[in-house]
């Protein structure tokens, strides 16, 4: 999974990405870098830590995520645009999700642009840059189709025309302010746009970068912004960016000491926090394999059927699927092993109408 983080100016987006990561990028006026910082992020989950506990495997391989820090991403996103955000929009499109940082703290050294601390209004101002950008390619995309229709047959004009009233639709919907991550789109329409890149139907995590003396008040400030509803595919986090930044660099048992003399020992760390919500806007789950040679988290989206899932393993494992045998992690460690776990009656043999669910550890068969 790719996530992208873009800000307005200020916003403090690196610091984020910092945090988040573990990264040594350089913020703030030692910046001087005109291209992506990336960062890959090893999924923590206790759940594939007790099953290698008990297989004791070669290899112990969690799930990822890869972090996308986008320079000047958040200005001149619109049509025409010759900005520095305009360069990333093909690299914006290919995210899975978007991650939008707002400056939400008080530092004299770091003034806001606008010289005012106003979270919501930078919210509508990025929100309005990513509508920009989805209307510029809705009008590119309705002007060729049009220009197309003189040419096509006659008994290719009906697909044609159900993209075009789709495009209208969006374009209308866009311009009455209702991002595409909350219109309404059929199964079928979802597949149509699935073709495109457009920035305002991917899942938004936003991010109040807070001062470290709001640290201890997150979730406070979360509930204020939730306070008026977030949109479908939405969501909000609070964090002290820069605190946090320095919290990572630290070694883990100073980092945890560190919280708990700032009285933030019950506090998720940022890590954990920006992962849950990121696999919770894009609809992932995770499901294992295990056994002596590996544990291994792989990533699926929640309701994927089980050949899907073996996709994702190896794609002979697709094609030649036969069916897959299921057990439950908690109950797998109970049983001790896969062979307790069968005779216990926690192992189940399911076919390709399987739904994946969440924790599951699978055995593919199959054959090619």
């Amino acid at each position: 999974m790719q996530v992208g983080i873009i800000g307005l100016a200020r916003s403090g987006k690196t610091t984020v990405f910092n945090a988040v990561t573990r990264g040594q990028a350089a913020t703030g006026a030692y910046s001087a870098s005109t291209e992506p910082n990336i960062g890959v992020v090893k999924v923590p989950d206790e759940r594939l830590d007790r099953l290698s506990a008990l297989f004791k495997p070669k290899k112990h391989t969690p799930a990822d995520i890869h972090y996308v820090d986008f320079p000047g991403a958040g200005t001149a996103f619109g049509k025409g645009s010759t900005g520095p955000g305009s360069r990333f929009l093909a690299d914006l499109g290919r995210c899975d999700a978007l991650i939008h940082a707002v400056h939400a703290f008080d530092d004299p050294a770091v003034p806001h642009p606008e010289e005012t601390v106003d979270p919501k209004r930078d919210i509508a101002a990025m929100e309005l840059e990513l509508a920009f950008a989805d209307l510029a390619l809705i009008e590119k995309r309705v002007e060729r189709i049009q220009s197309e229709m003189k040419s096509i047959k006659a008994s290719e004009r009906g697909e044609a025309e159900r993209e075009l009233t789709l495009l209208r639709r969006m374009q209308a919907g866009i311009e009455s302010e209702v991002p595409l991550r909350t219109q309404p789109f059929t199964d079928d329409e979802r597949k149509l746009l699935s073709a495109y890149q457009f920035l305002t139907l991917k899942p938004l995590l936003v991010v109040l970068n807070v001062g470290d003396d709001a640290a201890g008040r997150t979730r406070e400030m979360e509930a204020e912004i939730r306070g008026e509803g977030m949109p479908l595919n939405t969501e909000v986090a609070a964090l002290a960016g820069k605190l946090e930044e320095e919290l990572a660099r630290l070694p883990e048992e100073e980092a945890d000491q560190f919280r708990r003399e700032l009285g933030l020992a019950d506090e998720e760390s940022s890590l954990a926090r920006m992962i849950l919500l990121s696999y919770a806007l894009v609809g992932l789950i995770s499901f294992f394999t295990a056994g002596e040679d590996e544990c291994r988290a792989w990533t699926v989206r929640d309701g994927a059927l089980a050949p899907e899932a073996a996709g994702k393993i190896h794609s002979d494992l697709e094609r030649g699927f036969i069916r897959a045998e299921v057990v439950r992690w908690d109950d797998l460690l109970e049983a001790g092993s896969i062979a307790e776990a069968r005779k216990r009656a926690k192992l189940r043999v399911e076919g390709k109408l399987y739904r994946v669910q969440d924790g599951d550890v699978m055995n593919i068969l199959f054959n090619v």
